[in-house]
């Protein structure tokens, strides 16, 4: 593709991708899944382009909601994340649902400089990390887990393997474990999670049958190992990408810490490195792609998603030019909203 190009791919790949979300085929097989697993599921990851939960897992698009910040890093005490962590516990109560909440960090077992950047490549201290995280979320949720129930999460991202952390420092490796049956997976769950809620159990083995079977076909399709390195092309910045469906082409930066400058530096030094190596084409340049969701058409919610956009774009912009100016005529800009009910991107002219 030459340059530019990128920029219009993905335009066009949101369309494709809008038509499918609003299809009647995926609206019923979405609300058909909710009614079969109904718990409510977040995600805290980094904003490698390799973690995509719902390809790793065989789940519907909109059924994972995403949280993404460098390492997967991120404080409960931050006053947006944390009111949004709120909406969902709220969202799910509502619903007269439980939440579950997956905490992760990611490592690579052939190269830990494929591992996470976030962390200076130390799997263990991200492992550290996350279990410390775990442990804030249930304070603010309740130590009894009977609603809201996070798990510390590893994803191994050479065979996009999971790898549960139970609740007595057991562990579940998903490419190496023999789980032969549903059974097996819901006694495997048992033992690490044994006062997980009955619903929040039975939700969570449908993601686990779709991680192994994951795990088997990227084994039996030879994925080359380069292919489980960095090769992203998008810094990604904002909220609602989803639909985006696309492993390891994108950065996402998530705005939620009160230090977004490191987080979109560090993804620029990324993108920039994955040129310099050859791991993606130079002439097809790369996409700052700056984005706010909102839900409702009428009323101030979705031009306030715009002034959003608009903002994260000017300071992703400001960090490139002062931290990697080399990439700044690397870059082509697109802006724009993505509303919930379709996942359609608008760009907003510039």
């Amino acid at each position: 593709m030459p340059k530019g190009s990128l920029k219009q791919f993905l335009l066009d790949h949101n369309k494709k991708q809008s038509s499918l979300f609003i299809s009647p085929d995926a609206a019923l097989q979405r609300r058909l899944y909710r009614a079969k697993f109904p718990t409510e599921i977040a995600a805290l990851k980094c904003m490698d382009g390799r973690l995509n939960l719902p390809l790793m897992t065989n789940t519907p698009p909109g059924i994972i909601l995403p949280f993404r910040n460098i390492g997967g890093i991120f404080d409960v005490g931050w006053p947006f994340f944390g009111s949004l962590l709120i909406d969902f516990a709220n969202y799910a109560v509502r619903k007269g649902r439980h939440g579950l909440i997956f905490v992760t960090y990611h490592w690579s077992k052939g190269d830990m400089h494929r591992g996470c950047k976030g962390f200076k490549y130390e799997t263990d201290a991200a492992r550290v990390y996350t279990k410390e995280l775990r442990k804030e979320i249930e304070d603010v949720f309740g130590a009894g887990r009977s609603v809201i129930y996070p798990i510390q999460v590893g994803v191994e991202t050479d065979e996009d393997a999971l790898v549960l952390h139970g609740n007595d420092g057991e562990i579940l490796d998903l490419a190496t474990a023999s789980l032969k049956t549903e059974e097996d997976i819901l006694k495997a769950i048992e033992r690490l999670f044994p006062d997980m809620p009955d619903r929040i159990r039975k939700d969570l083995v449908p993601l686990l049958i779709g991680n192994i079977a994951h795990i088997s076909y990227i084994r039996s399709s030879g994925r080359p190992l380069e292919e489980a390195q960095h090769k992203e092309q998008i810094l990604a910045i904002g909220r609602g990408f989803d639909w985006l469906h696309l492993p390891n082409k994108a950065l996402i930066v998530g705005p939620y810490s009160y230090d977004l400058e490191k987080p979109i530096s560090t993804a620029a030094r990324l993108l920039q490195g994955n040129l310099a190596e050859g791991r993606i084409p130079k002439n097809e340049g790369l996409v700052l792609l700056a984005s706010a969701s909102f839900r409702d058409e009428a009323g101030p919610e979705r031009i306030w998603a715009a002034k959003k956009a608009q903002s994260l774009a000017k300071l992703a912009l400001k960090v490139i030019r002062q931290d990697v100016p080399e990439l700044e005529d690397e870059f082509d800009v697109l802006v724009g909203t993505m509303n919930l009910n379709t996942r359609l991107f608008t760009p907003i002219e510039q």
